[in-house]
């Protein structure tokens, strides 16, 4: 038998979301007399079942009742339940690779635009062209970008307020993470908005910032993101619930 601390250091995943797995349902535990958890070989099988699902987009609540099937049913139950939840969640991403594909087109033709026009010693005005994009850039020079974890429009405001405080990353993963923000937002200028952090950057990061952003949703779903496009300047606004301000901070705050 295991110790918490001896499997988290077998699987590279935190004690603290080993915990919160009991909590959930996911991963239960013997106690010792002394109180302490205990976990048998079957729980290194169990949390590995558990990361591929996470991996796969699947809610915590999604995880348990798939569970259910694994640990009672045969392989091919397994299958039978878990193909129709994978296919929704392709059918999802589909839907936000188009969207993140529209707005790098559009930060490429804004860039083109920008690159196009003369270098003015005098103030900005509309004939320089900043006030008054080509149409191709639509009706406003601002772009927003949302990126959240729920399936319809209208609960994706909120949703991630109820999403798990839970990381699927594990081991180096986690640390590879965080400096990838740590260095793309090296230069960002950060301000305190109510449940999180506003950055501000050149716009000409947009792509790679969605990019790490999408990214970041598919491991932690709990992490609420805003981009907003305003002429030179990207503005991201990110979100988490209370449980989840502490990893907000490691990974947005300035690196250390």
């Amino acid at each position: 038998m295991m110790r918490i601390s001896q499997l988290a250091e077998r699987c590279g995943v935190p004690a603290t979301t080993l915990r919160f797995y009991e909590g959930a349902g996911l991963m239960p535990a013997d106690r010792a007399a002394s109180g302490y958890r205990l976990y048998g070989e079957e729980a290194i099988e169990r949390l590995a079942f558990i990361g591929a699902a996470k991996h796969l987009g699947l809610s915590l609540e999604e995880i348990g009742e798939l569970l259910t099937v694994w640990e009672t049913g045969a392989c091919v139950d397994v299958k039978a339940d878990l193909r129709p939840r994978v296919a929704d969640r392709l059918n999802e991403a589909e839907r936000r690779t188009a969207g993140l594909m529209a707005f790098t087109d559009s930060l490429h033709t804004a860039l083109d635009h920008l690159d196009a026009l003369p270098d003015r010693s005098t103030r900005c005005d509309p004939e320089c062209g900043f006030l008054n994009p080509p149409a191709t850039f639509g009706t406003s020079r601002a772009v927003d970008v949302e990126l959240s974890p729920s399936r319809q429009a209208v609960e994706e405001i909120e949703s991630w307020r109820t999403a798990p405080v839970a990381c699927s990353l594990t081991g180096d993963g986690i640390g590879e993470r965080t400096a990838e923000w740590h260095q793309l937002l090296n230069a960002a200028v950060r301000h305190t908005i109510p449940d999180g952090l506003r950055l501000t950057l050149p716009a000409a990061q947009a792509g790679e910032i969605a990019t790490l952003a999408a990214s970041e949703q598919q491991c932690c779903p709990f992490f609420d993101f805003r981009l907003h496009l305003d002429g030179k300047d990207l503005h991201m606004e990110v979100r988490a619930p209370a449980d989840g301000a502490e990893l907000l901070t490691s990974l947005f705050s300035p690196a250390t």
